[in-house]
């Protein structure tokens, strides 16, 4: 297995790095990895993670809910019980952010196809990207939508879509910068970018630290900050426009934080600190346990 350890940012390359913190794989592996931080533009990143090649292990269990659509345990239950709702919300924030109503849209890494499944019957005429066999193969069976291997990202010609979404995809993405020049290039001049990751700095990530679910390393490789991901997004010429919360992460990620923490779980406490942390987030929206940023050029 090949390692990549990183002796500068993956982001802005500054060397001025340091571990932050260190969290387990509670999916897979168990193995425990080092989060380090940059410095200068905030970005965290898993320290010697699987390169792009041998990570693929690391994905194959049956509770990673993107690949296997899973309804094995309350947390599962509860995250397909409120997908329609987040499905709707997508929807309107799309139709809302490029005032379309019917247009093109590139869904990257869309997991089993429930997105492209919803857009497709609103009207929107939409490309899914994934990277899994097996995910593809469920998007096939369960939602009769035909998604395309990853390796079609730069095969499209330049402007080809309204929109472009990377649902809790872009911190998966081993070559960072070559992604992030090849969205600006795929998407035209009035259209948008929706790119929703995890927030570290949210009250919830503090609350858990090493436990945080979020992290979920070592496939999460990078964790971002809005400061980190305004700054990324300069660097490649895109303008962030404004951000969304994501108001159901922070009871999803707060319930599995809380098994990881104790073992079994405490789901009283976890919705409790998914409470508190939409309300410090009501306030002040940079502190919501996830983000969706909308981006255009």
């Amino acid at each position: 297995m090949s390692l990549i350890h990183y002796i500068s940012c993956p982001s802005c390359h500054s060397e001025n790095i340091r571990l932050a913190i260190k969290a387990v794989d509670y999916t897979v592996s168990h193995q425990t990895f080092e989060i380090w931080e940059c410095v200068g533009c905030g970005l965290r990143f898993t320290q010697d993670v699987p390169d792009a090649a041998t990570i693929g292990p690391y994905y194959r269990s049956d509770n990673y809910i993107s690949h296997s659509n899973t309804n094995q345990g309350l947390v599962n239950r509860l995250y397909h019980m409120v997908r329609k709702q987040t499905l709707s919300a997508k929807y309107r924030l799309i139709s809302s952010a490029t005032r379309t109503k019917q247009g093109k849209l590139l869904d990257i890494g869309a997991g089993t196809g429930a997105f492209v499944a919803h857009m497709q019957e609103r009207g929107w005429e939409v490309t899914g990207l994934e990277p899994d066999d097996v995910a593809r193969e469920k998007a096939r069976t369960d939602h009769r939508v035909q998604l395309l291997g990853m390796e079609n990202l730069f095969s499209f010609p330049p402007d080809s879509f309204d929109a472009i979404t990377l649902w809790h995809v872009l911190e998966h993405v081993h070559d960072l910068h070559p992604y992030i020049e090849q969205l600006k290039k795929l998407i035209k001049r009035d259209g948008r970018i929706f790119i929703a990751v995890p927030n570290y700095t949210s009250y919830d990530a503090g609350i858990y630290e090493g436990f945080w679910a979020a992290y979920d390393v070592p496939r999460h490789l990078y964790h971002f900050s809005p400061d980190a991901m305004e700054q990324l997004l300069n660097m490649h010429g895109l303008q962030l426009q404004y951000s969304q919360p994501m108001w159901f992460d922070s009871f999803y990620i707060s319930m599995l934080s809380e098994k990881y923490k104790n073992g079994k779980g405490n789901n009283v406490k976890a919705a409790w600190n998914g409470l508190v942390s939409n309300m410090k987030a009501f306030v002040d929206k940079s502190k919501c346990s996830s983000l969706i940023y909308v981006i255009s050029k």
